[in-house]
């Protein structure tokens, strides 16, 4: 009975130490046939002049529990990062916005960006909706289209909508400071007004396609939306 005691003892001893991390660092692995190298040069006269080593640097460290790894599915291997833009959608097509502060509003689609978002603008004048980025998969995207070969969209990019970082606030305060300290307020810039007043010029609307951008969609009881026809 002490000897088996003893042996369970220790087994439960060693398995404590295995799922302890190892303070030291692994050993790196060694260049395996199938793996990528390099040939580098090496200084030195005894050293072989050049030796082979992996194009990407192992890690010194790894972690104590085996992580899974994502396998790319197969339409994330195809699409190669790139989000690809729905049939449905092209420059000048009417979009009805399902999600955000404008949702219902009806837009015009003007390009895709590389982040994958869709560049649309109401336009301003008309309904009110500013030159925005939305993600492709809360728009419905409608059956009507505008001409927008006259709207110059190089300019716009995703650097363009980023929020400018603001200064670090003092950590101490005076009490005059603190009475006195104002709350800021983020004013369009004239750059970004001028902008948006020649986007809404390149677009040439009729008195009834200005009616329909401005009506805001919405469903009534008993309505499917997928049984629709946009």
């Amino acid at each position: 009975e002490r000897f088996v005691s003893w042996v369970k003892h220790f087994e439960a001893h060693v398995a404590l130490h295995r799922s302890l991390p190892s303070s030291l660092p692994s050993p790196r692995p060694v260049c395996v046939r199938g793996m990528s190298t390099t040939k580098k040069q090496i200084n030195g006269a005894k050293n072989g002049k050049s030796r082979e080593v992996p194009t990407v640097k192992p890690p010194k460290y790894y972690p104590a529990d085996d992580l899974p790894v994502k396998v790319p599915s197969a339409r994330e291997l195809v699409s190669k990062g790139v989000t690809k833009l729905r049939k449905s959608i092209k420059p000048g097509t009417v979009l009805i916005l399902l999600a955000g502060r404008f949702r219902g509003r009806r837009v015009i689609f003007l390009k895709q960006l590389p982040s994958g978002l869709l560049l649309v603008t109401g336009p301003y004048c008309v309904n009110g909706v500013p030159l925005r980025r939305v993600n492709q998969s809360y728009v419905i995207a409608t059956s009507t289209t505008v001409d927008v070969k006259g709207v110059t969209t190089t300019k716009f990019e995703d650097g363009y909508f980023g929020k400018a970082k603001a200064a670090k606030k003092k950590q101490k305060k005076d009490d005059d400071e603190f009475f006195e300290e104002q709350e800021e307020k983020n004013e369009l810039s004239a750059e970004r007004k001028a902008d948006q007043e020649a986007t809404d010029a390149g677009l040439k609307l009729d008195d009834m396609m200005k009616k329909y951008l401005k009506a805001r969609f919405s469903l009534s009881k008993g309505q499917a939306p997928h049984k629709m026809k946009f």
